[in-house]
């Protein structure tokens, strides 16, 4: 199962965050005038024209000095060519060449990858012949675009999608399920595995960010059989400033992506973290089944109220989406290890179930009945049939006269009809409301 990542890269202050912001349609990298603001790396999804895709944008390559070595830059560009499926190259109309941009192309030209070149701030059609100059870094086409406006930007995505694997090939099934273990560093993934599969096949160390690479283990005993995925450790971004831990977080990225079901742990002694949120929504993004595992509970002093308050504090930190399994485990006893790996086939199993049209329409017309659309503007909505799509993962049409007027709240409502009716726990449900 091959996965869709783009990374951007080009020396620092040509917009690169900016142009990461408008792929993901919104605003999370720091954008600002100095060069080099971007010291971690942002991840985030994006999507164009039904192709979803995750886009890493690489960051300023400063280091902690006014030079910019070029071989910091060599080493950032290597990895992010040897993790992502298409890159994009981005250079600055206003500053034309620079030895660093010509760096840059010489190593996308010898690394045999999908290259997008993105001539930057071109904001206006007098700035399209100076554009015409990067033709010289010999790497094919070049895309005039305005990553503040937005201009241009529709050609580069469509020419980046058609550099995409093709959507069959990547939405085949795994013969097997397959579990990511995803979490923080130093939280115990490695010896989540080890208390599993019962042998320390991953090094454990008390050192956050042992494990740099994915290992895959089968695990075929007491009736389960499937893969699973010891990621590294994804690190809060500050502190992902080793070439090896971005290297990791495309990693994990990718594991994410190419799993069924993440199980994500936490740290009983830490509490919820910023980073274990992210990690979920990532998750939850890539549409992926989820079931929370907090870890090192035998550290803990407990006494009758303590689970309650932390599942509690969990569930506001995931909210919206409450609808997921909580297991409190220790890898070091083992307590409830294999308890974890039943809810995870189980969440499996529920991401896969697909509800018979008649019975989906029974349940949700009646619950449409009960509390139906607000109207808009005096006129009234009716949602008249229901249907899950044929899709890998569960996905719902419903069928009105004005969907453009359904909004939000409406749809929470009808994701929790489904819930409460049918098993969906671990499972991020989508629900398009669509023209009769």
């Amino acid at each position: 199962m091959s996965s869709r990542i783009i990374a951007i890269v080009g020396r620092p202050n040509v917009g690169k965050s900016t142009m990461f912001n408008r792929l993901i349609e919104q605003r999370k990298a720091i954008v600002n005038e100095t060069a080099g603001v971007t010291r971690d790396r942002n991840y985030g999804k994006g999507e164009w024209n039904g192709v979803d895709f995750s886009v890493i944008d690489t960051g300023g390559y400063v280091v902690n000095s006014d030079d910019i070595f070029e071989a910091e830059i060599n080493k950032q560009v290597h990895l992010a060519i040897d993790e992502a499926d298409v890159i994009t190259f981005v250079v600055d109309v206003e500053s034309g060449i620079t030895d660093l941009d010509d760096a840059i192309a010489t190593i996308l030209r010898k690394s045999g990858k999908k290259v997008i070149l993105v001539v930057n701030k071109v904001d206006n059609h007098n700035r399209i012949p100076d554009a015409q100059e990067f033709y010289g870094l010999g790497l094919g086409e070049i895309y005039c675009i305005s990553s503040m406006t937005g201009s241009g930007t529709g050609e580069m995505l469509d020419a980046l999608v058609e550099l995409f694997p093709d959507k069959d090939s990547l939405e085949e099934e795994h013969e097997l399920p397959y579990l990511s273990v995803v979490g923080r560093p130093n939280v115990g993934k490695s010896s989540f595995i080890n208390a599993l599969i019962g042998e320390d096949r991953n090094i454990v160390t008390d050192v956050a960010g042992t494990t740099r690479d994915a290992i895959h283990t089968r695990y075929n005993k007491f009736g389960h059989d499937f893969m699973i995925v010891d990621t590294a450790g994804l690190r809060k971004k500050p502190k992902v400033s080793e070439d090896l831990e971005f290297y990791s977080v495309l990693r994990s990225v990718r594991t994410i992506e190419n799993s069924d079901v993440c199980l994500l742990l936490i740290d009983a002694t830490r509490g919820v973290e910023a980073q274990d949120v992210n990690i979920f929504n990532l998750a939850v993004k890539n549409k992926k089944g989820v079931v929370i595992l907090v870890n090192k509970w035998d550290l803990i002093d407990k006494d009758t109220m303590t689970t309650k308050k932390l599942t509690e504090e969990i569930q506001k930190r995931l909210a919206p989406f409450v609808d997921v399994p909580i297991l409190f485990i220790s890898a070091l006893t083992k307590q409830r290890v294999h308890k974890a790996l039943e809810v995870a086939m189980e969440v499996n199993a529920n991401r896969k179930q697909r509800i018979k049209t008649s019975e989906l329409n029974e349940v949700l017309l009646e619950a449409i009945e009960t509390y139906g659309p607000p109207s808009v503007k005096g006129k009234y909505i009716k949602i008249k049939y229901c249907t899950q799509l044929p899709s890998p993962t569960p996905a719902f049409a419903l069928f009105a006269n004005l969907p453009q007027y359904i909004k939000e709240p409406y749809r929470r409502y009808i994701e929790n009809q489904l819930r409460d009716n049918f098993n969906f726990t671990g499972v991020p449900i989508q629900i398009y409301f669509r023209q009769k």
